[in-house]
């Protein structure tokens, strides 16, 4: 069978990430891709562990003259978010990725392509599967990253005897990634009351929109269809009932579709509100958004509906929680915190809202914006929960490692490359707290829409910093 990467350079990096692609490697279901590790590992020699939360740990010695250089740390993570356009028949516990070039770009087809972090462990499996000169290697391969950094959380600092740590989770090439945001979800949840009578059922629909990254895209002033359907039930209230709202699939992802099951007092009324907003909404996200689109189904059913005052409360908590950038630096620019209402789903006993907060200043969620949400709780009498929380990564003012990465990049492109700290969750922050004296810098490949259907990744790019990486590798004697 043909390799749809077949012939692209270097050629392990790409062997591996088809290979990887193949196996299906959602957050929590991370089984298979983590087996395929331990595997390879065992079949290629190389000392592997494979712990009770499904992290892969290889090591590798060092090349002949880098026994005494410090051990070098590889991390990325194995999971993937994943997103399917609407009316996609992909299986993500069972369907293999299905690759498809693009000029110098590598996309999937009609799903998240999973360059994030996927290119993270095929560079990591190609140095391991190299001559290469390098010091002593760990590689890291985490689980669940993108839900909740819990295989960071969880893996045992101990194993470690790294001084250096190259995380490959940043998504532009030149930039040296030496800082990022903490994080925390929280949810909040209304339990269901229903009336007795059935009405004739319709769907409302929010979809068009182009999604993305919770954390590098909440700048961009994308659309988010869980506040966009909210806006509009809001103007529907006196003339609809709610029978259902789902929205969203992953807290990290900017929502691209959002569904509400209603039945209608007055069609035609509700029809002419429809085609305000699809004006409306065309207008605001003319540049971000041109494909919006508000849609009516008549779903040829009956159903009940919830209770007003349930309607009221849902409407209010989806409008008054706070989404998109709350506050930026004055120094450099830079988001400091933001929130993203990513996902809302009904079952049979609660209708529940997921939310996804980050900041670079600790407090700011902690003493600011949790307290808000509790109070909003309060206000509405409904339940809120915090689940869990990740540390930032603070920049250092002396790094090692992030000077041997600033030299060598001068070296082989003779230009400076840029320093930055991110507003996204990388792991560098957790592992820096379990393995004393860790030095840590990240880097990538110039990728594009992660966390969406439209996810892509720069063919030049990857070969670029892969030949980077191993330059740099070479220069930790």
């Amino acid at each position: 069978m043909t390799r749809v990467l077949e012939g692209l350079k270097p050629e392990k990096v790409f062997y591996y990430f088809e290979e990887i692609s193949k196996i299906p490697r959602c957050s929590g279901k991370e089984k298979l891709i983590s087996d395929y590790l331990y595997n390879l590992a065992k079949e290629k020699g190389w000392e592997v562990i494979q712990d009770s939360y499904l992290n892969i740990i290889i090591k590798k010695p060092a090349s002949k003259g880098y026994e005494n250089a410090p051990t070098v740390m590889l991390q990325g993570h194995m999971d993937m978010v994943c997103e399917k356009n609407e009316g996609v028949d992909h299986d993500f516990d069972k369907d293999p990725i299905k690759l498809r070039i693009v000029d110098d770009y590598i996309y999937a087809t009609d799903t998240t392509l999973g360059a994030d972090n996927g290119i993270a462990v095929a560079y990591a499996l190609a140095v391991l599967d190299s001559d290469l000169e390098h010091p002593s290697l760990e590689v890291l391969i985490t689980t669940d990253e993108e839900k909740g950094m819990t295989g960071a959380e969880k893996v045992d600092g101990s194993l470690f005897k790294s001084k250096y740590l190259l995380n490959l989770d940043s998504e532009e090439e030149g930039v040296f990634t030496a800082g990022c945001a903490g994080g925390c979800s929280s949810n909040f949840k209304i339990p269901v009351e229903y009336t007795k009578e059935k009405s004739k059922a319709y769907r409302l629909s929010v979809k068009g929109l182009s999604g993305g990254h919770s954390g590098i895209d909440i700048d961009k002033e994308k659309a988010n269809a869980n506040k966009i359907l909210g806006r509009i039930l809001y103007d529907l209230i006196d003339i609809v009932e709610l029978a259902k709202i789902d929205g969203g699939s992953k807290t990290n992802a900017i929502p691209r579709e959002a569904n509400a099951i209603i039945t209608v007092d007055d069609y035609n009324k509700v029809k002419e509100k429809i085609s305000k907003w699809n004006n409306i909404l065309k207008n605001e996200y003319s540049f971000t958004d041109p494909s919006i689109t508000i849609e009516l189904e008549d779903l040829h059913n009956k159903t009940q509906t919830l209770e007003k005052e349930i309607f009221k409360k849902v409407v209010s908590l989806i409008n008054l929680i706070p989404v998109g950038v709350l506050s930026r630096s004055t120094a450099i620019d830079l988001v400091i915190s933001s929130n993203n209402l990513g996902v809302i789903t009904t079952d049979e006993k609660f209708i529940t809202f997921y939310n996804h907060s980050r900041s670079s200043v600790e407090t700011l969620l902690t003493e600011d914006l949790m307290p808000s949400m509790k109070q909003l709780s309060e206000i509405l009498e409904i339940e809120y929960e915090i689940e869990s929380y990740y540390p930032g990564w603070e920049y250092a003012k002396e790094s090692k490692i992030r000077t041997i990465c600033i030299e060598t990049y001068r070296e082989l492109y003779k230009k400076e490359p840029k320093v930055a700290a991110i507003h996204a969750g990388l792991e560098c922050g957790l592992l820096m707290g379990k393995i004393p004296g860790l030095d840590a810098i990240s880097m990538g490949p110039d990728a594009f829409d992660a966390h969406s259907p439209n996810e892509h990744v720069s063919i030049s790019s990857v070969a670029n910093v892969y030949n980077l990486l191993c330059e740099i590798l070479k220069k930790i004697k």
